[in-house]
């Protein structure tokens, strides 16, 4: 049996997954194989603007566009380390090309830089932390029902209000969140 791929698609968590990290959340799995999954979280906007993180870091901040930036809580797995989702990828000092997308990840310094002086990627989703499974952690959270996945739609990625990716993600599949029941049927 081949290892179940899903790098580059959307995870979206079933009602019922009351952990208070994921809850009602849509995760962008950047990388997935036998190793374990690396994602982030694309809807759990905090209350911060990447101007705060630029200046913390002590870096000068040209665009002011830049400065109102949203940043995400990307997941539980090191809160404090920022990670830029971003297209197209570009050539950036630490950058991880999803596979099958026009989409990567940095996590170097420049891609801030030249985010700060206008000359970043054309879209860009900046987070801090990540969301981490370890070997055979996703697929066996996948057979306990606690996730949907389905194909990434970059419009949701990267445009759609924040409020409204959860929901949104889930209509790709079809599926009408507010109409499962946290609980399992029995005949």
């Amino acid at each position: 049996m081949e290892a179940m791929d899903l790098t580059n698609q959307f995870l979206i968590a079933m009602p019922s997954l009351n952990d208070p990290n994921f809850s009602r959340t849509v995760t962008y799995l950047c990388s997935h194989d036998e190793e374990g999954a690396m994602g982030l979280v694309i809807n759990r906007p905090l209350d911060m603007e990447l101007g705060v993180v630029l200046e913390r870091m002590g870096m000068a901040i040209n665009e002011a566009e830049a400065a109102d930036i949203p940043v995400l809580r990307g997941g539980p797995v090191m809160p404090e380390r920022g990670f830029v989702l971003h297209r197209p990828p570009g050539s950036w000092d630490a950058v991880l090309e999803v596979k099958g997308s026009d989409i990567a990840v940095a996590t170097s310094r420049d891609i801030l830089d030249a985010i700060a002086n206008g000359n970043g990627p054309e879209d860009v989703l900046v987070t801090l932390g990540y969301a981490g499974w370890g070997a055979g952690q996703l697929e066996q959270e996948l057979q306990q029902n606690a996730w949907l996945s389905g194909p990434a739609d970059q419009r949701i990625l990267f445009e759609a209000p924040f409020e409204d990716r959860w929901e949104s993600a889930a209509r790709l599949l079809g599926v009408d969140l507010e109409r499962l029941s946290g609980q399992a049927g029995h005949a």
